[in-house]
């Protein structure tokens, strides 16, 4: 091929590998196999070989040229390069709207342009003639390092621009970024390696960008996410958008314009709830007023546009102090650590504690109580401690002994560390015979009252591996229970209906059916009464939990430590979506609100306990001893002389049966 042919056959080549880049980065779009656009490469870079001299600086071979710099040069901007103010809540983007409209024409109106606030590194790209000239960081926003060498090898930059008309000079800016599945596949390969992993993509994309051996640059993923056209100007950020996709750039594809404010609040939400979607990382979502001519005139304060703001959605990690370290035992009796905090958002939900999985772990942080810590959500959903802020202990703070908390916490039973495991465990306790408990407890008198649930039935449904958890009492089938030995096909029948109908059991009830520790039949009610949901409970905080009279410290950190954990959460969230709503009758309305009782002696009728479950149901609270507030001492056959008296003492009316039954 002589050089007039190969010269005809390179132009082409460009223009075709430069259309498939195009389509490929910018429009999401293939018009040919990767393959086939590696071969069209391969050949544009066997021709410029043979024929050096039309080799030019916009084709597609030269994103990866020259040798390693010794530094980088500093360039000053044309245009500052700026930074946005962060706001929160919608109330501060209301306050921005009304701060701006004071500034402007009375009969103004202003229509908002958003996007999506990408994490990465600040660049500008500057073109002659529509050729890529030189590349720039944000640096103070004065000064930035010209790393061109580098940008060049990011391949969804166009290293001339498309399009008829070019103007002389054209300046981009945008983000460089690695996408969430490169960085995945990146850090893959590291470890395949033995390396050390990369800690996120913002941080290796602005550490790629500053290595001064453009092959590193060239060896990574980046890509180059505009959002800005500075020059040629534009009517409104929109059409500077528009346009820079013509010219051949890739950008977020979540811009949008909005005549109203309540539209970007809607945008937002819309946002917050997808985000985690998109293939890039991303913090917040940037709201400009779009019109670019008023948008210039509001001019800049410091070192942020007027007319500009970052909503910033909810940190992933944030700081709190750790309250306490409470102790729960698990279905399978090991002892988890869970720590307590000062009430944190952080991803868009309230933290209040977090599992801190072993003595070992805590050992390892030397995490204390007291102790100021940097908190974080793993995977987005579990709050973990990450971090323990060391310079801001507490000078008298103590290291935590896991040993001495264990006593202190649960001073009735034994705990064992089996050689060569990292969990404490209930001495004697295993997790079938733990699980028979829980289940006898649930269905027991007290809790939920399953009639055909027994201790006895109880051990064939567990060792039979019909029941597994409590939850999978709802799953039974008639005919897999007939099918032991214990069970007749009506008493299986009568089992699975009475099962069933504690779906819609009183919230107390099923409370105290949970078997949190320290939380008895009469502090259920207190609990169900003050919070009136199971969802209420779950997120309370220790201070929500200490403005119930009868609930101290002891019971607040164990009722804590319950909803900390993930199995019982699991569980709970299981036996929702098998069907069970506990009811709640707010108390106001009961009969007996506000009044208390306590029984002595033996009722004909029927049992104590089945006689203070129903004065619960009218809205009584049950005492264990006679005191002022006691309304009246309710006494059956052989009544306790102590109670009596004391109540004649304290001038507490005492009433029969016979008046206890009109009461009901």
């Amino acid at each position: 091929m002589d050089r007039e042919a190969a010269k005809n056959r390179i132009l082409k080549l460009r223009e075709l590998i430069n259309d498939y880049r195009y389509h490929y980065h910018v429009l999401d779009e293939s018009t040919m196999s990767e393959a086939a656009a590696d071969s069209l490469k391969h050949e544009l870079s066997k021709l410029e070989e043979l024929y050096p001299d039309l080799i030019t600086t916009d084709s597609p071979t030269q994103r990866v040229a020259g040798k390693p710099l010794d530094k980088f040069e500093k360039v000053t901007h044309e245009r500052r390069m700026i930074s946005l103010s962060d706001v929160f809540s919608e109330e501060e983007v209301r306050e921005w709207v009304s701060r701006n409209y004071k500034l402007v024409k009375s009969n103004t109106k202003f229509e908002f342009f958003t996007d999506i606030k990408m994490d990465g590194l600040a660049m500008s790209l500057h073109y002659k003639n529509g050729v890529l000239e030189k590349a720039v960081t944000r640096g103070d926003g004065l000064v930035g390092e010209d790393v061109t060498m580098n940008v060049r090898t990011i391949e969804n930059i166009p290293l001339k621009l498309r399009g008829e008309n070019i103007p002389e000079t054209v300046e981009a800016r945008g983000e460089v970024v690695i996408f969430k599945d490169d960085f995945k596949k990146l850090n893959e390969e590291q470890e395949k390696r033995g390396e050390k992993p990369f800690a996120n993509p913002r941080n290796l994309a602005a550490g790629t960008i500053r290595q001064l051996d453009p092959k590193i640059a060239a060896s990574r993923p980046l890509r180059f996410m505009a959002y800005d056209l500075v020059t040629p100007v534009e009517e409104t950020h929109k059409k500077s958008y528009e346009r820079l996709r013509n010219f051949g750039f890739q950008t977020s594809k979540q811009d949008k314009v909005f005549e109203n404010i309540e539209d970007v609040f809607r945008e937002i939400k819309r946002l917050g709830e997808t985000r985690e979607s998109l293939p890039f990382g991303t913090d917040g979502m940037v709201i400009k007023i779009n019109d670019r001519k008023i948008y210039d005139e509001l001019g800049i304060v410091g070192k942020t546009p007027r007319a500009a703001v970052a909503f910033k959605y909810p940190a992933e990690e944030s700081t709190t102090k750790v309250k306490d370290i409470v102790i729960q035992i698990g279905r399978t009796g090991a002892a988890t650590p869970v720590a307590i905090f000062d009430p944190v958002e952080v991803a868009g939900s309230t933290v209040k504690h977090a599992t801190l999985h072993n003595a070992d772990e805590i050992a390892r942080l030397d995490l204390r109580i007291g102790d100021t810590v940097i908190i974080y959500k793993a995977g987005d959903i579990i709050p973990q401690v990450k971090e323990v802020l060391k310079t801001l202990r507490p000078e008298n703070s103590e290291p935590f002994s896991y040993e001495k908390a264990l006593k202190e916490q649960y001073p009735d039973l034994e705990f064992e560390r089996p050689e060569n495991e990292v969990v404490y465990r209930v001495k004697g306790l295993n997790s079938d015979l733990i699980l028979k408990r829980s289940i006898e407890y649930y269905a027991s008198k007290p809790a939920l009252n399953i009639e055909g649930l027994g201790e006895k039935n109880v051990v064939a449904l567990v060792d039979s591996k019909l029941v597994n958890s409590i939850s999978d009492l709802y799953k039974l089938k008639e005919s897999d229970v007939a099918s032991l030995e214990r069970f007749a096909e009506l008493s299986a029948k009568n089992l699975i209906e009475a099962i069933n109908a504690t779906k819609s059991a009183p919230l107390a009830k099923f409370i105290t059916a949970l078997g949190i520790r320290h939380v008895g039949a009469q502090t259920a009610v207190s609990l169900a009464n003050h919070f009136g949901s199971i969802e209420a409970l779950k997120d309370a905080t220790e201070d929500d939990l200490l403005e119930i009279n009868d609930i101290g410290k002891v019971v607040a950190e164990s009722i804590l430590a319950y909803f900390s954990d993930e199995d019982n959460l699991r569980q709970l969230e299981e036996l929702k979506e098998l069907g069970m709503n506990p009811t709640f009758e707010d108390p106001n309305k009961l009969p007996l609100n506000g009044k208390s009782y306590i029984i002595t002696g033996t009722l004909k009728s029927m049992g104590r306990e089945e006689a203070e479950d129903k004065l619960r149901e009218k809205g009584a609270a049950i005492t264990s001893s006679v005191t002022k507030t006691t309304t009246a001492l309710i006494a059956g056959e052989k009544p306790g002389k102590g109670k009596t008296t004391k109540a004649e003492k304290l001038g507490i009316p005492t009433i029969s049966e016979e008046d206890f039954l009109k009461l009901l």
